[in-house]
């Protein structure tokens, strides 16, 4: 194997790049330093923090399901559909990625609030009120956290070899047969990758669930708004949860390196 040549790097992008790291490594550094000398079992151990841990939990997985549910679809028509509007559909479903998290948390009351464009009809015909509420933690973190599999999916289903899957249908398979049989397991490492980056997503939402759901323990409080109150009123408590989320944030990361870098 040919071996590939070193390249000469100038040392101002040295520098500049050292920098750069810098910017991401010293705030990480200090957390872990600040870390250390904290108790962590009692930090860990207090029943708000196990409470949010378990409830972070619960709506990360259930936005994770219900953007499986409802992104593959998605992913589906805007890789396969052909329509007016493509683009726009397209635009609008990775809108979330870049929009700030409190302005969709507005945009979430203005939709589902019971004064809302759907919430006030939810709320009269079937007395459904989402703000507030755990299903409205989950409802934010779907929203927040459904682009980046909606976005992974899509272009796996773009990029995948058509070709099997005519070679399916030309052999009597059905539509759904070929999905079953052929499109999914083809594009399962997509999937899993987008189901994890969406949960990881989910894990660590704050802005739109704050002001969608609020912050009441038990109900709506996740680890990301535990740790918002926590460093105003038990910080090593809040500097333990920083660390769980930090610890999964990089887990995720590390898993997923192959799918973004081809790294080894």
């Amino acid at each position: 194997m040919r071996r590939r040549q070193r390249e000469a790097i100038p040392l101002v992008a040295v520098v500049l790049a050292a920098a750069g790291a810098a910017i991401f490594v010293l705030p990480l550094v200090g957390l872990l330093w600040r870390a250390l000398g904290s108790d962590v079992w009692r930090a860990l151990s207090a029943p708000t923090v196990r409470t949010a841990l378990w409830l972070s939990l619960v709506c990360s997985v259930c936005a994770t399901c219900c953007s499986v549910l409802f992104g593959l679809p998605l992913a589906w028509v805007q890789a396969r559909g052909e329509f007016p509007g493509r683009a726009l559909l397209r635009g609008l479903t990775m809108l979330p990625i870049v929009l700030p998290p409190v302005v969709g948390g507005v945009a979430l009351l203005l939709a589902f609030g019971r004064r809302g464009l759907l919430g006030q009809w939810l709320d009269h015909a079937f007395g459904v009120r989402l703000p507030f509420t755990t299903a409205g933690a989950v409802l934010a973190e779907t929203f927040v956290a459904m682009p980046f599999f909606v976005l992974t999916v899509e272009g796996a289903l773009r990029s995948m070899d058509r070709r099997l899957e005519e070679a399916a249908r030309t052999l009597g398979a059905g539509r759904w047969t070929v999905l079953r049989q052929v499109t999914l397991p083809m594009i399962r490492p997509s999937l899993l990758a987008g189901a994890v980056l969406c949960w990881a997503r989910a894990l660590g939402e704050f802005g739109a669930t704050i002001t969608f759901a609020g912050n009441f323990p038990g109900r709506t409080q996740t680890i990301p708004l535990a740790v918002y109150l926590a460093l105003e009123t038990d910080p090593e408590a809040g500097i333990m949860l920083s660390i769980v989320l930090l610890i999964l944030s990089f887990a995720v990361l590390v898993g997923l390196r192959h799918r973004w870098l081809g790294a080894s």
